[in-house]
Parts: C-alpha cells; structure tokens; sequence
C-alpha cells in the first residue's frame, strides 16, 4: 500500500511538473505572440512613414488581411486641409478594379449567363466590324488582355472626346482594325474592361455600379466603397483627398485630368473594405472553387489572367497582384494566397519615374514575416536631389561653354561643326520621341503628354534644358564657323 502511495505520488509529482514545464513554455509564447505583433505593427508604421517622407509621398492608406482576419489599417498623411487621413478615407485604386470587374463577370459565368470562350459580339449582334477578326475576340480574351486592342489602334487616355456611357463603347468596335490576331499577344488596355462592364450590364438588366454594389460590396460588408464612370467624379468628390504629382520632389496639389474609367479604373475604396476584399480572396465566398481556380490562375499569354497578375512556383507559393495607375493617385495590391497575406496600399500621389511603390509593399510583407525590410538608397529625395544638381550643372556648364565659345580665337571647320551638332541635338531628338518610346517600352500604351510630364517632370525639365544649352552651343559655333569661312574668303580674294 505505501508503495502503491508512492508510486501515485510519483506520478502526481510528474504530472504536476510536466504541467509547470507546458505552462512555463505557453506563457513566455503568448507574451512573445502579443509583443511581437505590437513591435511588427510599429515596425510597419516607422518603416512607411520612413519611405513615404524618402519619396515625398504626402498620404496613404494601408490594409493588411492575413489569415481569417484583418491584421491591420492605417491612414498616414493628411488632407490639404489639415485632416488626418484615416482608415475609411476613401481613395480611387484605379486599375485594382479589374480584379472586381473580373469578378463581375465570373459570377454572371457561373450562374452559366455567360460563356467565357463565347465570342464578344454574340452578345451584342448589333456590331458590324470592318476587321472580322473582331468577331473572334472571346469574353475570356478580354479577360486576359489578348483582345488584340491596342491604344494605338483604339485610343483609350489619348482620345479628344471621352465616353461617357458604357453604352457609347461598342461603336468603336465597328472601325478598329486589329493589332493582332485575337488570342495571340499580350495588350495591356483598359477598354477591354469596358466591354466587360457593358457585357455585366447587359447581361444582369442592372447599371454596372448597381451591379456591384448588390452583388460583390454589400455582400462582402464593403459599405464605403462605390463605382465612378469618369475621374470628374473623382475631381469633384471632396472626401477623396486631393491628388499629387512631384516636381522634383515636391508635392504639387493638382486635379486628375478627364478620363472615362468605368470598368477598368472606376471604383474608389478605403482601407477597411480593401481588407475585406482580400479576405473574400481565401474564403471563395463569391464563386464557385472551378471559377475561383480560374480567377487566380494566368492567362495562357503571360502571368495577366483575369484581372490579375498571376504567378506561382513550389517555393514562392501563388501570388495575385495589380498595380493602379492614376496621374495623381497610385494603387498598389499583392495577395500571397497560400499564406492568406494580402497587402493594399492607396496613395494621393501618382506614378512617378523615381517612385518605387511596389517596393513598399514588398517591404511591409517582408516585415510581417520577420524578414529585414531596408531603404533603397534609390529613392525619391536622393534622385530627385541628383536631378536638381544636375540641372544646376547643365547651367553651368552652359554657361562656361558659351563664354570660352565667345573667347576663343580658335577656327573652326564645316566637319567640326556638323560632328559637334549630331551630338548637341540628342536631347532635343529624345523630347520629340519621348511618347512613342514610353510606347514602345510600355507595350504599346499611348501615353499623353500630361502624363509623361507628371511621370517624369524632373527629367523633361533638365533635357530642356540641356536642348537650350545645346541650341545656344550651337549658335555660337555656327557663327565662329561663319566668322572663320569670312575670314578665309577675305584672305582669298586678298591673294
């Protein structure tokens, strides 16, 4: 009997000690667990504002979902005005929007009213294209930008008179000529998502923001988020913070030039529901599992699928994102779906050449999983700095040469003269092709000239510039060279 007592008393002992030893182990985790997360979140915030004031960025509006939750939301910056932006200040995330639109349309699929490999024009037989080939874009070509629209052959910011109905875009489908063959090549343009939009309504008997407001925002508790058809909408909507652009580094207060965005570009959102929108990325509450494969998967021409950029590889896991593009507002989104991470950033200035936004969000997710998130030395304010500098010097430069042009008793020859004036005229050659290579190096988006000077004031200003210190360059040598054959007539007719 003691020993059986000892025996039990050994076990309780034991018992007791591996419970002190979990206890021991769980507290310190839990504590680590919620301190963590406090010094991730002041990590996120120190290391934003640090790139948001290394890139002149005056607002911005954050949203993190991971897991079943959101993680986190956060305004930084402020209105004009001195109001502080906050979590449910809403912002425009321009070409984000895509990946509702998509969404729109998939829905309409799987209640089967739409056929994703159906032709566009099956649906609207009214349609009567001079280039047939029209008659073969599919709704899943537009989709996936394979249309073989192009803003060359179908002018989407460039063009003089903007839509302003969903229901005026199929006429312009009667006399583009194709770029290429429907299926074939990659064209990002964002009136293929016009006619996605059109088709929504259509096909529903509902207007395309009606559409969305009772079929993906009100289900998804996404109370503050609302479509626009045109950026005037965005112009004249005081709760939108004012839009920026930087001007070597400053920035410059300015409204987003007219442009028809319905279905492309057109919703406006704040943090709050942007984390709800990427939880509905986990959970396929809107779709079927076939159709929410489909929506996260690449298209058969590249990683762009529908209404996102796709990828995925055995280590990286699958990842959906897209970028917006606004003059004056910018919109980042990542959503990595095997670790349920998303990340939505909303800015109140736009694309700029010196601007990595994405990196900032690259940042922040680097951040949660406990990785080291650095500042790039190529920032904003260093480069904006370097640009200012160089102008300085171009001056300057512009300058010496033109007084020692002025004192020089040197002759000059007719060779000299034209070898030094292919070189002079570069910039003034780079400013007059600066649109169609953006074009070029953009993938045949037709950019107009607002936009290239907000991308890129800083560098259009210094090749001015330059061009004016190369002209007046050449003014002088061409009258040293003038001087110079003068003299050497005189001397001639003197002999």
């Amino acid at each position: 009997m003691n020993k059986m007592t000892f025996t039990n008393k050994s076990i309780a002992v034991c018992l007791i000690c591996m419970l002190l030893a979990v206890c021991i182990s769980v507290i310190p985790a839990v504590a680590v667990e919620t301190r963590s997360k406090t010094e991730v979140l002041s990590e996120i915030d120190n290391y934003v504002k640090k790139i948001m004031k290394a890139n002149h960025i005056p607002g911005a509006s954050l949203a993190i979902a991971y897991g079943e939750d959101v993680f986190y939301t956060q305004g930084y910056g402020e209105y004009s005005d001195g109001i502080r932006i906050s979590t449910d200040t809403a912002f425009p995330i321009a070409s984000l929007s895509k990946s509702i639109t998509a969404l729109a349309i998939l829905q309409l699929a799987d209640k089967s009213l739409i056929n994703l490999d159906a032709p566009y024009t099956s649906y609207f037989p009214g349609i009567l294209p001079v280039d047939e080939r029209v008659h073969r874009i599919t709704i899943r070509h537009l989709l996936n930008q394979t249309s073989g629209l192009t803003d060359k052959v179908n002018p989407d910011m460039t063009k003089s008179d903007q839509f302003q109905s969903l229901q005026e875009i199929n006429a312009s489908m009667n006399t583009v000529k194709l770029a290429a063959d429907p299926g074939t090549t990659y064209y990002y343009h964002n009136p293929n998502y016009q006619f996605l939009a059109l088709l929504v309504e259509w096909i529903s008997g509902q207007r395309f923001s009606e559409y969305l407001q009772d079929h993906i925002f009100a289900p998804l508790g996404m109370n503050d988020t609302f479509n626009v058809s045109t950026t005037q909408q965005i112009n004249e909507n005081t709760a939108i913070p004012q839009g920026h652009y930087l001007l070597f580094g400053k920035p410059i207060r300015k409204t987003e030039p007219i442009w028809f965005i319905d279905g492309p570009a057109g919703i406006i959102s704040t943090a709050e529901d942007m984390a709800k929108w990427m939880l509905a990325q986990y959970n396929g509450r809107l779709l079927s599992p076939e159709l929410m494969e489909q929506y996260h998967t690449a298209g058969q021409i590249g990683p762009y699928g529908m209404g996102w950029s796709a990828e995925g590889d055995e280590h990286e896991g699958r990842t959906v994102s897209h970028s917006g593009i606004f003059w004056t507002y910018k919109a980042e989104e990542t959503i990595d779906l095997d670790q349920q991470l998303g990340i939505t950033m909303m800015f109140n200035s736009g694309l700029n050449a010196f601007v990595d936004y994405s990196a900032l969000v690259d940042g922040i997710a680097r951040i949660i999983k406990g990785e080291k998130a650095d500042a790039t030395i190529f920032n904003g304010r260093n480069m904006e700095t370097f640009m200012i500098l160089l102008v300085i010097a171009t001056i300057l430069w512009g300058v010496y040469s033109h007084f020692r042009i002025n004192r020089s008793k040197k002759s000059i020859t007719t060779r000299k003269f034209i070898s030094s004036l292919l070189g002079r005229l570069l910039p003034i050659l780079i400013l007059l092709i600066l649109s169609p290579l953006t074009t070029f190096i953009g993938g045949a988006r037709v950019l107009p000239w607002f936009g290239l000077w907000t991308t890129m004031p800083s560098l259009i200003i210094w090749l001015i510039v330059l061009s004016l210190v190369n002209i007046t360059y050449l003014v002088c040598r061409f009258r040293l060279l003038y001087s110079t054959q003068k003299t050497s007539n005189l001397e001639t007719d003197v002999r």
